[in-house]
């Protein structure tokens, strides 16, 4: 199954849609809280419905750990990812995967124009070509073997 022929869509379909987010005055503290809670790499920060940012791992421990803040008192809105990279459901698996590593992320939103439809992990791209790869071996097996049905 060629990648860049696949849109992300197929693995929103497969994973929860939920995304987590907190308001953009939260605490980092807070922030944190629910990143953890639901054992998650990033949450979206949102100014009511609108999404500003992307508040992740990295932007804890870059800007908040080794510049010696407290996550306690300093907000989101200071320490988040403003200008976060993002895709639409149109978008290629390839070139989702070519988006996170030439832009070193492992977190991309999923948008429909300005409306927040999704949010694809590195895990999750790699847990469907796994899925993938498993199912080519099988049916080569099948092939091979004379268990194939075509």
């Amino acid at each position: 199954m060629p990648l860049n022929k696949v849109s992300v869509t197929i693995l929103l379909k497969e994973k929860s849609a939920s995304v987590y987010s907190v308001a953009v005055n939260s605490t980092v503290a807070a922030a944190v809280a629910e990143m953890n809670s639901h054992r998650v790499g990033s949450v979206m920060v949102k100014d009511s419905e609108r999404v500003v940012g992307i508040f992740t791992e990295r932007d804890v421990l870059t800007r908040v750990v080794a510049a010696g803040r407290d996550p306690n008192t300093t907000p989101v809105r200071e320490v988040m990812t403003e200008q976060f990279k993002f895709i639409t459901r149109e978008t290629s698996i390839e070139d989702a995967m070519q988006v996170m590593t030439e832009k070193r992320v492992r977190h991309l939103p999923v948008m429909d124009g300005e409306e927040l439809i999704g949010l694809l992990s590195i895990g999750d791209m790699t847990h469907w070509l796994l899925k993938v790869n498993e199912m080519e071996a099988e049916n080569l097996r099948r092939y091979v073997f004379s268990d194939y049905p075509g």
